[in-house]
């Protein structure tokens, strides 16, 4: 017997998702000392960043399809 998918959708929109993930981790940064750890997550931040900004420029309604 199959196990049936947990079908879900999440309270919050992927942008909004991203959003908040770049924030706190933003803030998490802003408190560490300089060095490695607060390195990885400003790189984070910054894929974060421009994860938004795709997820945002594919989203546009009438976006034409690659050929």
């Amino acid at each position: 017997m199959t196990k049936k998918r947990n079908r879900t959708r999440p309270a919050l929109s992927l942008q909004e998702r991203l959003t908040r993930f770049t924030e706190d981790a933003r803030a998490a940064a802003e408190n560490l000392p300089a060095g490695t750890e607060r390195h990885t997550l400003l790189q984070k931040v910054r894929d974060g960043e421009a994860a938004v900004e795709m997820e945002r420029l594919l989203s546009q309604p009438g976006l034409p399809y690659p050929k």
